[in-house]
């Protein structure tokens, strides 16, 4: 499996109808979230069913113009949450155990979905590759594909799911292409094995320690003035001001830059720490915790 990832880019009242579209998609989890709470003995086809009858119903005329495989996959996506709550159950995990939740745009303190995903149908490719029109009941029209990988490579059929997802900066484009990744290494006998800490990213068995370069406490500087800002310009009770969404556009964008720069380091000191070994072992996190220093 490939993951090929581009930006999306239109027009402002393009990317309203983007927002609908993730919207339309969070409506038909949350219901399929309440049809599980509501009834017994709830399974996967259960929620399928229930995707066409949101459609049929003359009360929510949007949930019609979301593609029918974009509908089922937001169905999934509730069930995903439902079995690893169960599972979590079963296996009597300490603490909470991932009770399914609502996600809601309104409060602020809530996780609210950020995507909505295609699987074969609902949209259309260029035959460069460098467009995508999305030709659902929503119609957001034809939005030119921003990225430094190649799609025409591929062809449509190994495409197997597209998803749209917002992000502080922009939309995103996410392809997932079903494609064999080779990889090749010359095996040389070297074995290594690794510790992560706080103070130091990992050490590994030789002694070697590779530094932490500790992104958040660096920007915390720039976090905390953000966020003065966008405290001081926030209304109770009120509709919220232009500059109050240009302050949380800048806050959430610098959120964004420090997962990056931490998701950049990760891959590159893993990727680096693969191919000069043959064999990484490291101990497995809870294990770690219980103080079991366990084959993992």
């Amino acid at each position: 499996m490939l993951v090929i990832e581009a930006k999306l880019k239109g027009s402002h009242n393009q990317y309203k109808v983007l927002d609908e579209m993730i919207l339309t998609g969070q409506f038909i989890r949350n219901s399929c979230l309440r049809y599980w709470i509501d009834n017994k003995n709830v399974k996967r086809n259960d929620l399928q069913k229930l995707c066409a009858v949101l459609a049929k119903d003359k009360n929510f005329p949007w949930a019609k113009k979301l593609n029918s495989q974009a509908r089922q996959a937001s169905a999934d996506r509730a069930w995903q949450s439902i079995q690893r709550f169960y599972r979590n159950c079963r296996q009597n995990l300490p603490g909470k155990k991932g009770c399914p939740k609502f996600p809601s745009e309104c409060c602020a303190n809530k996780k609210f979905t950020r995507s909505v995903e295609y699987k074969n149908t609902g949209y259309k490719l260029s035959t460069d590759r460098k467009k995508i029109e999305f030709i659902d009941g929503f119609k957001a029209g034809v939005f030119e594909l921003w990225t430094t990988r190649d799609l025409v490579w591929y062809s449509q059929q190994q495409i197997s799911r597209v998803r749209v997802v917002r992000r502080a900066d922009g939309y995103y484009c996410q392809f997932l292409v079903n494609v064999e990744r080779k990889e090749t290494h010359n095996f040389e006998g070297n074995t290594v094995g690794i510790d992560l800490g706080l103070n130091a990213f990992y050490t590994d068995s030789n002694g070697n320690a590779v530094e932490n370069p500790k992104y958040l406490r660096k920007s915390e500087k720039r976090l905390n003035k953000l966020q003065r800002r966008l405290s001081r310009r926030h209304q109770l009770g009120k509709p919220q001001s232009n500059n109050y969404h240009k302050a949380r556009k800048q806050l959430g964008k610098q959120h964004l830059k420090i997962s990056r720069q931490r998701k950049d380091y990760a891959v590159k000191t893993a990727r680096a720490l693969i191919q000069s070994h043959d064999l990484v072992v490291y101990v497995d996190a809870e294990r770690r915790a219980e103080g079991r220093f366990k084959d993992c």
